[in-house]
């Protein structure tokens, strides 16, 4: 089964860069073990930042999720989801 793990989250006005490279950074420092068979980063307008990840895992494995970025970057609290991939036509 595959799992995809969403997470959103909205700079402080201007600051969209520097919420972009954190959550970046915080890709890069997942903790060891099994890896995400896939990843990818989205930028939108008002500084909008989204992380999915895919998984190979059933949908109530323990992951490793991106954490809560300091309280002086965002306005508000992250967006997080979880999705399991369906079969699809």
């Amino acid at each position: 089964m595959t799992v995809a793990l969403m997470w959103e989250a909205r700079a402080v006005p201007g600051r969209g860069g520097e919420l972009l490279a954190w959550a970046e950074e915080q890709v890069r420092g997942l903790p060891a073990g099994p890896a995400p068979v896939r990843r990818e980063t989205f930028r939108a307008p008002q500084d909008r930042v989204l992380v999915i990840t895919w998984w190979d895992a059933p949908y109530d494995a323990d992951l490793p999720e991106l954490p809560e970025p300091d309280g002086d970057l965002v306005i508000r609290a992250v967006h997080r989801w979880r999705f399991e991939s369906v079969a699809t036509g």
